[in-house]
């Protein structure tokens, strides 16, 4: 098997039996502990809460804007994971130039969790633990793919923030696991991936539905009416999603489709 290269372009070798784990990257932790390597994780983040069990007795490192790098190098760990969206570059410079090894990852489509399973697979010695997950995800991604392809697309406003409101530009993760689902985003073409956008009848024009992400801004029902009002149509559908099946690959990526799946079915009914 070639060796796979991480967002980077480096390649890492093979890790010792020994080696310790810090994530940076919550779903990424969670891919650990499925992986079987809960044992070598050394650290987390406070927002790596799966598995929930797992995480639990593992030491805490801040967050993903906030790592505590003394910390991480005191818990003597060999190699530390991080996302180019989700964690800062000079963080991850510094790791490296402490000797660490630093494993960069960047899903940009749900295809690409199949090359993450595999790279974490052929590191830490669980090729076999990967291929299982790949099969795993391969089937659900074709139903949902299937599913997507027996029903009209339609076009969904997706939002992430309040105060300011703000959304997500095609080009993210988010934006392409709905899309699977026959969901286009519609987004402000201001050059961002995370654009800001002023709530009202412009910013829904043409929309089927509005998409209400359950992180990072924990959006509520009582947000609904809020929506609906800015936009002055009171009959649009506003619907609540759980963030963590549209935004976090790895595992939770498998999850994710058959959610997405029943999700745009549900729509479908509006």
């Amino acid at each position: 098997m070639s060796a796979l290269a991480d967002a980077t372009g480096r390649i890492h070798p093979r890790a010792a039996a020994d080696a310790r784990i810090v994530s940076l990257v919550p779903s990424v932790t969670e891919l650990l502990f499925d992986l079987g390597l809960g044992p070598q994780v050394a650290g987390r983040t406070t927002f790596c809460i799966h598995p929930r069990d797992g995480v639990a007795e593992v030491p805490r490192v801040g967050g993903t804007k906030t790592p505590n790098l003394e910390r991480i190098a005191r818990l003597g760990a060999s190699h530390v994971i991080v996302n180019v969206d989700e964690n800062r570059r000079e963080d991850a410079q510094a790791l490296a130039a402490a000797g660490l090894s630093v494993i960069a990852t960047h899903p940009q489509r749900l295809q690409d969790n199949l090359q993450l399973y595999r790279l974490l697979g052929q590191v830490f010695a669980r090729e076999d633990e990967a291929q299982a997950l790949c099969a795993k995800f391969s089937g659900a991604l074709a139903e949902l793919q299937q599913a997507a392809a027996s029903r009209s697309r339609r076009r969904v406003l997706y939002l992430i923030w309040r105060k300011p409101w703000m959304t997500v530009s095609p080009a993210t993760y988010i934006a392409r696991c709905l899309a699977a689902a026959g969901l286009d985003t519609q987004a402000p073409d201001t050059g961002d991936r995370y654009p800001r956008l002023e709530l009202g009848r412009d910013a829904v024009a043409g929309v089927d539905a509005v998409l209400l992400s359950s992180e990072p801004y924990p959006f509520k029902h009582r947000h609904v009416r809020e929506v609906r009002q800015a936009c002055a149509r009171p009959r649009l559908p506003v619907c609540a999603i759980d963030g963590e099946m549209t935004s976090w690959y790895g595992s939770r990526a498998i999850a994710g489709c058959r959610y997405l799946a029943r999700f745009a079915e549900e729509l479908a009914r509006h």
